[in-house]
């Protein structure tokens, strides 16, 4: 009669769910629980999509563009105006990206936890103006002009941006249902445009504003940022009533320890030779209501040690709850076995990070030293020729979506044409050949400022034109077309549904710990190499320094690392998730119990 009784029970939830995504896609409700800013149901045809996420890409544009008017001239700014050594500049830039890349960790959490995306982006996004204005006083303003007061402001600048960054992305992914076949197509579209979004920023900011920063003054070359960050906040406000907005979930880092606590409990526990009863779980931590539905994970063989978690004794049996640090759900151990398992592959990504890193310190100081005259009277910035990966990535994110993508999916099936990790893996076969022609371009530099007798002139022109430089952004703009583009959507998509905000901090934390790595390489490199007198890599006097043996260092690096990641890449198991609204699947499965 049970049976009965609950094979009906699930045939009632088995239709309702049918008559939900029917509903759906009709135009009615959209059927991932998304709600407006009022915390109410949202309708398809009014809310999301393309309507919602071009506000969030200008948003992007605007950020990006201030974002950049900063980061791009920076190393300049600190060795002419501050005074600073070019090795010293260089590592404070790293250090000063590193920790605006690794802060998205910090708003991720916020957003997550408590606030939610659309408050944290509107928070952050104050804080990073403030920051601005502050940046923009001290270059204008003797009395603020202090080292102190600088580096407090751009620190500010990178506070905002942590809340800024990760949440913008995810909530402009949130505007596309991943139940809808047509959403989910266009979700894959959005990371691509996404990004170059990014570029068109990115663009206006080395070019428009480092002129301004070189040719006009600083002031005004920091205040446009400012001004263009409060156009951005203004923007995303005049969205609002179109976005659809997926509820704080609680925090992401508690659900992992919490994993890690009930493992640690159960540590002793053998689930293959004790004895075995059967039990249904408690579904109170399984139940899905309308407003909060996610993927169910299905059960995998990564990480079997995890799965102690699941494992029921007496003293979790007479609680006759999972609400306690000793227990958790198949689907909460799953959720964490897919975090574990993207870590072995961001790790390999952190060489491209390093490399990545080279285009906003080094290759703009090579730059500064050669002819960048455009006619007989004007010049162009070095920081400028950062346009050209921008560019690069303008030209060929579209060509990527509309011809790329439909061929390859023709002949692989995959209806992203490529996986995400050979997508990021084809991205680091080309930094490696970024990093050999910036060594080979780096040496014909320095023979012909010796053919011109300019070794012990810094300040001296290379009568070589700065379009050499040329093939090594352009290369840099077609590797961040594959792995930049392919790790955020990487990133995003196998995090489990309750921590997307986290995956993107994730995916900017490759750059970040990049920027990081990079700083700790130039120090080290530079006392191991200065150990004997007239080798040092790294000096002030690039016409003296070995800025060429450390490109093919990177280089070496990079093939090191890129044999690695075939292999991890190989090994790897996408997530293996399945839609479930009435989530009968696991609160009624049977569990493990042993006796305590």
């Amino acid at each position: 009669m049970e049976e009965n009784h609950s094979s009906s029970f699930n045939g009632i939830l088995l239709e309702m769910d049918e008559l939900i995504s029917t509903d759906a896609l009709l135009g009615g409700f959209v059927g991932d629980g998304s709600v407006n800013i009022h915390g109410r149901s949202v309708k398809r045809a009014h809310t999301g999509r393309w309507k919602a996420s071009l506000f969030i890409i200008g948003v992007e544009i605007a950020e990006r563009l201030a974002y950049a008017g900063i980061l791009a001239n920076l190393v300049i700014y600190l060795t002419d105006v501050k005074h600073e050594s070019t090795a010293a500049a260089a590592t404070n830039v790293n250090v000063w990206n590193g920790v605006a890349s690794m802060l998205p960790f910090v708003g991720a959490f916020v957003a997550d936890s408590y606030l939610g995306r659309y408050w944290t982006i509107t928070l952050s996004s104050v804080i990073y103006l403030m920051g601005l204005i502050l940046v923009t006083l001290s270059a204008s303003l003797r009395s603020l002009n202090g080292i102190g007061i600088f580096f407090f402001s751009i620190y500010l600048v990178a506070l905002g941006q942590g809340g800024h960054k990760p949440c913008l992305e995810a909530f402009g992914a949130d505007q596309f249902e991943e139940n809808d076949p047509v959403e989910k197509k266009h979700k894959s579209s959005f990371f691509n445009y996404w990004y170059c979004g990014i570029c068109i920023g990115t663009l206006i900011g080395v070019t428009v504003l480092s002129y301004i920063q070189d040719d006009v003054g600083w002031g005004l070359g920091f205040g446009i940022p400012a001004v263009t960050m409060a156009i951005a906040l203004l923007i995303f406000l005049c969205g609002t009533r179109f976005y659809r907005h997926k509820l704080p979930s609680g925090s992401p880092l508690t659900r992992i320890i919490h994993v890690f606590v009930a493992m640690f409990h159960k540590w002793n526990v053998s689930t293959s030779h004790q004895e075995k009863r059967k039990v249904a779980a408690a579904p109170e931590r399984e139940v899905l209501e309308f407003g909060s539905r996610r993927r169910q994970y299905l059960l995998t063989n990564q990480f079997r040690f995890l799965d102690k978690a699941t494992v029921e004794d007496e003293l979790d049996y007479e609680c006759k709850t999972t609400r306690n640090w000793r227990l958790c759900t198949v689907q909460e151990v799953e959720e964490v076995k897919a975090v574990l398992g993207l870590t072995p592959i961001w790790m390999t990504c952190l060489i491209f990070g390093v490399v990545f890193a080279q285009s906003s310190t080094f290759f703009t100081k090579q730059g500064a030293t050669m002819d960048r005259k455009i006619g007989k009277h004007f010049e162009i910035p070095a920081a400028s020729l950062q346009c050209f990966i921008s560019l690069t990535l303008i030209l060929l994110l579209p060509i990527y979506d509309r011809i790329f993508v439909p061929i390859a999916r023709n002949l692989t099936g995959n209806e992203r044409g490529i996986t995400f990790l050979q997508r990021i893996g084809t991205g680091m076969v080309i930094s490696i050949l970024s990093m050999i022609v910036a060594a080979l371009t780096e040496i014909r530099r320095i023979k012909v400022a010796k053919e011109n007798g300019l070794i012990d002139m810094p300040n001296a022109t290379i009568p070589l034109s700065v379009f050499l430089l040329l093939p090594q952004y352009i290369l840099f703009g077609i590797a961040d077309v594959f792995t930049m583009v392919g790790m955020q959507e990487y990133f995003y998509d196998q995090m489990p549904d309750t921590m997307k905000t986290l995956g993107i901090a994730v995916y900017l934390s490759v750059l970040g710990i990049g920027n990081f790595l990079s700083s700790i390489l130039i120090s080290v490199t530079e006392k191991l190499s200065c150990r004997n007198k007239g080798s040092c890599w790294f000096v002030d006097n690039l016409n003296k320094a070995h800025l060429d043996y450390y490109y093919w260092l990177l280089a070496s690096l990079s093939a090191i690392n890129f044999c690695i990641y075939i292999f991890l890449a190989n090994c790897y198991k996408y997530k293996n998730a399945q839609n479930n609204f009435s989530d009968q699947g696991e609160s009624c499965s049977p569990r493990t119990l042993l006796a305590s």
